[in-house]
């Protein structure tokens, strides 16, 4: 009998616990008592039904809030691989704010969280030269985003994820819902932002903005983890429509303006830009999301081109973490791991969307 190495065999058994928990329901003896991750978030329907985030604190202007603006106080953890905690990331680079809330990255691929239970979440490396572009954990010394939460809330029962804004001083959480930090980020730091006039969130355009971004999230940005969690074929052939009907409308949209509420950058651009980075790289093939790819639609592969060129916006995008992580962390999905050869898109190619007036 040939000998399994130890890395595949400790994968082999964690897909067999995985699989098993997602198939029939059943959970081993060691089953997950407090953590959830995306795996758990099927219903018996077939579909995928996302956790709603569980800290939901604000950050102020105001010197005599709880969690004050003020420098040095906040560390934002991400992940390179999330599109949530990325847009995040691109607000903090957009408004020039990295100077003022550190952050780092954790690894890529899911592991164990914990000896004593079958979680698989996000986890820091051991050392800083362990995996390229992650970092330990600076302040607490956590092993995975999970003891965060745990540090931040004793018997903590929800999913722990990223982004996470953590508040150096009192040691928590104060906020992991990524379309909330982006706001904070845009308007309550301007104080000490290096772009305090840069907003992209205007007065103005916010009745537009909440209009795409409700089409986006719940189609494309969470769309495409209906199609690719879906563990039925009707669930899946509604999120698929749904998914490409949107991307029909985005595409049309930006045949007659340059960003999605007109010539000016706003949220809603960075917000569909974490999921079309990631299209044709990982959903197309991952996710099941291959009736039209990316590169098919002239005004949308052109429009992330024009983004990812904006600067500091290619800084969020770590391509080697996006691949590893979504073909590595499903095994459901992918039991082997396998990454795939391509496509290797060249996102610093020419585009034509100066043919649009600035605003």
């Amino acid at each position: 009998m040939l000998a399994v190495p130890a890395a595949l065999s400790s994968r082999l058994l964690l897909t067999a616990r995985t699989l098993s928990s997602v198939y029939t329901g059943s959970s081993s003896s060691t089953a997950v008592k407090m953590a959830r991750s995306a795996l758990d978030e099927v219903t018996d329907t077939g579909a995928f039904d996302r956790s709603p985030s569980t800290f939901r604190s604000s950050v102020s202007r105001d010197a005599s809030a709880r969690f004050p603006a003020v420098p040095g106080r906040y560390h934002l953890y991400v992940s390179y691989a999330c599109p949530w905690a990325s847009r995040c990331l691109a607000f903090l680079k957009l408004k020039g704010l990295d100077n003022v809330i550190s952050f780092s990255s954790v690894k890529p691929i899911f592991e164990r969280t914990k000896e004593t239970d079958d979680h698989i979440g996000w986890v820091f490396p051991a050392t800083a030269d362990e995996v390229p572009g992650a970092d330990p954990d600076p302040f607490n010394g956590a092993k995975s985003v999970r003891e965060l939460y745990e540090i931040a809330s004793t018997n903590y029962t929800g999913k722990p994820t990223v982004p996470v804004l953590w508040d150096k001083q009192l040691k928590t959480v104060v906020n992991n819902e990524s379309s909330e930090i982006i706001r904070m980020l845009n308007t309550e730091f301007n104080d000490i932002a290096e772009n305090p006039g840069l907003d992209l969130y205007p007065a103005h355009l916010r009745a537009a903005i909440d209009e795409i971004n409700e089409l986006v999230y719940d189609a494309i940005n969470n769309g495409v983890y209906k199609c690719g969690f879906a563990k039925k074929q009707g669930p899946y052939d509604e999120a698929v429509t749904k998914l490409y009907e949107a991307m029909d409308k985005c595409e049309e949209i930006l045949g007659k303006q340059r960003y999605l509420c007109g010539n000016q950058l706003t949220e809603a651009d960075i917000r569909l830009f974490v999921t079309l980075i990631r299209f044709d790289e990982v959903y197309a093939v991952h996710f099941k999301c291959n009736k039209k790819l990316l590169r098919e639609y002239p005004n949308l592969f052109n429009y992330t081109k024009d983004i990812y060129q904006i600067p500091g916006i290619s800084s969020t995008v770590n391509m080697e973490h996006i691949r590893k992580h979504y073909y590595g962390s499903h095994p459901s999905i992918n039991p082997y791991g396998i990454i795939p050869a391509g496509p290797n898109i060249d996102y610093t190619a020419p585009h034509n969307r100066e043919r649009f007036s600035a605003a």
